[in-house]
């Protein structure tokens, strides 16, 4: 982050998401897909700065990839907000980004729910997590589970949640050096969209997992099958979301690194713990 945080900024933090198994199971009649997945909480953050101001401005020191601010998740969630409550303070907002874009790792989801999150404390809107979740769903279909903080099993576009106990397991995440885009995918016409819907969905009866998006985004992107080729000389790599992150889970820390220490040079690589909840769920 290149603009400096004055010292009476907040910080919060602001975690990506894996997707250990994604299904496809219909389409809907305004062109969004039902989706089923398993949502997992990793230890691979964002830092959003937020300091209030006393007139209703809300500022955005640093969009994302050069978007225009208004463009940008963090600030329309800001904006939301003000407007959902009657609001009349502003916000500065910073984002000190670490989480890739375009990997399917739920970055910008992410930063728009912390600010949700968190300036529903700081604005005093007292607003219950239910209704945070609802408000987050109009901003984007990865939003809410960031707000529900938990590891989950999710149905519908991603808002129907139900949290699940998963292991607590390290990962290897690899990204190539590609920017996958989410709505091309979406339109393929070789997609999987009639996945069976699961019955009693458990971490364990749902496996082996499996992402009904991989085919087509290594069509699409040989770049990621490339990636997905030399990651399955170490386990057996999956891709997160609608890519182009993939990552392999590892039973122990030791275990990941081992296998970061040997993919890191070749690839831009993280190797992080799973969590079991948000930092910020208890806010």
């Amino acid at each position: 982050m290149k603009q400096k945080v004055p010292s009476n900024a907040q910080a919060f933090l602001a975690p990506a998401k894996l997707n250990l198994d994604l299904r496809i199971t219909g389409r809907r009649p305004d062109g969004y897909h039902n989706l089923e997945s398993i949502f997992c909480l990793i230890g691979l953050y964002d830092t959003v700065f937020l300091a209030l101001r006393e007139d209703s401005l809300i500022r955005l020191h640093t969009p994302t990839d050069d978007l225009p601010p208004e463009q940008d998740l963090a600030y329309r969630a800001a904006v939301l907000l003000q407007q959902y409550c009657g609001i009349r303070q502003g916000v500065d907002i910073w984002l000190d980004k670490r989480i890739p874009t375009g990997g399917g790792l739920g970055g910008g989801s992410s930063d728009a729910a912390t600010v949700l999150m968190a300036l529903n404390k700081l604005w005093q809107c007292a607003i219950p997590r239910k209704k945070l979740i609802d408000l987050g769903l109009s901003l984007g279909a990865d939003v809410p589970f960031f707000i529900f903080g938990q590891n989950a099993f999710a149905k519908g576009v991603g808002e129907d949640l139900i949290s699940m106990d998963i292991p607590n397991n390290w990962y290897v995440i690899v990204k190539p050096d590609v920017h996958v885009s989410t709505a091309i995918i979406f339109s393929h016409q070789g997609l999987t969209r009639d996945s069976k819907p699961s019955i009693m969905p458990t971490f364990q009866a749902l496996q082996p997992f499996r992402n009904d998006m991989q085919a087509v985004v290594f069509e699409s992107y040989p770049e990621v099958k490339e990636a997905y080729q030399y990651l399955k000389e170490y386990g057996r790599p999956q891709m997160t979301g609608s890519g182009a992150c993939l990552f392999l889970s590892c039973s122990s820390r030791q275990d990941a690194e081992a296998i970061y220490s040997q993919i890191s040079n070749q690839y831009q690589a993280y190797c992080v713990a799973g969590l079991s909840k948000h930092p910020l769920f208890d806010i």
